[in-house]
């Protein structure tokens, strides 16, 4: 099976705009979720502007979605199982695909505001992976506004050309071309280009929705624990009130 149809950027506001109303929230709550304004929030959803990586994935995380569904993958994956890595049992699949290529010339692109393009490479369903092909002009950055982002998953990558700087928290990393490296992407970081020459490399994003999946889940149940929690003193308030 092969990906022939490429996904155009103009249509990432419709779908942000889109998976924002299915979340019931209005464009001023969601931008105040995500720290930016709502007249920003609401150029990105009506394609007057691109949003920066940061705002990108603020976006996604806050939204619950795949940044693979803006670059034309049809939906989030939501049949992911967690197997324990060192397992040697054999599971069933419950992929549809076994193969998926994509042809030169023919990759679903978005293009950032910062000077930052993303591209989709294929991946099969039912993988929490998002996979791209990274390009940082120069002076692109994560950030226009330099502020370190933060969100879910690992992030792989190699860079095929040019030179990269990378901050993580206090530390600042040189990353030049044909190296490769990873880190945690909850930790505050910032990517830039201070070249004059286009860094281009590979991503692959992993565990970003099953982690995401997990807070969601430690959040509920504290949120359960603090209502049960709170019941009994809400009975003693009653009988209190009943006795006076």
């Amino acid at each position: 099976m092969s990906i022939d149809s490429v996904h155009p950027s103009e249509l990432m506001g419709p779908l942000l705009r889109q998976a924002r109303e299915e979340k019931g929230l209005s464009l001023r709550a969601l931008a105040a979720k995500i720290s930016v304004s709502p007249s920003l929030l609401s150029q990105v959803e009506t394609g007057k502007t691109k949003p920066s990586v940061s705002t990108l994935y603020a976006l996604v995380s806050e939204l619950g979605i795949s940044t693979d569904v803006l670059l034309g993958r049809q939906k989030a994956e939501t049949n992911l199982v967690d197997v324990p890595v060192d397992s040697a049992q054999t599971f069933p699949s419950s992929r549809t695909q076994s193969f998926l290529s994509q042809r030169a010339g023919r990759f679903p692109t978005l293009e950032m505001q910062n000077g930052v393009r993303w591209e989709r490479l294929p991946v099969l369903d039912g993988t929490d992976v998002e996979a791209l092909r990274v390009t940082y002009h120069p002076g692109g950055s994560s950030s226009i506004e330099g502020h370190l982002m933060r969100h879910f998953g690992v992030e792989h990558v190699y860079l095929i050309s040019g030179e990269l700087e990378l901050q993580i928290e206090f530390d600042v990393h040189t990353i030049h071309s044909g190296d490769a490296f990873v880190f945690d992407s909850q930790k505050p970081h910032l990517f830039s280009n201070k070249s004059d020459q286009a860094a281009v490399g590979i991503w692959y994003v992993v565990g970003r929705q099953a982690e995401a999946r997990k807070t969601d889940r430690v959040q509920e149940h504290m949120e359960e624990t603090t209502q049960t929690n709170a019941d009994p003193l809400d009975m003693l308030d009653v009988l209190r009130q009943f006795r006076t």
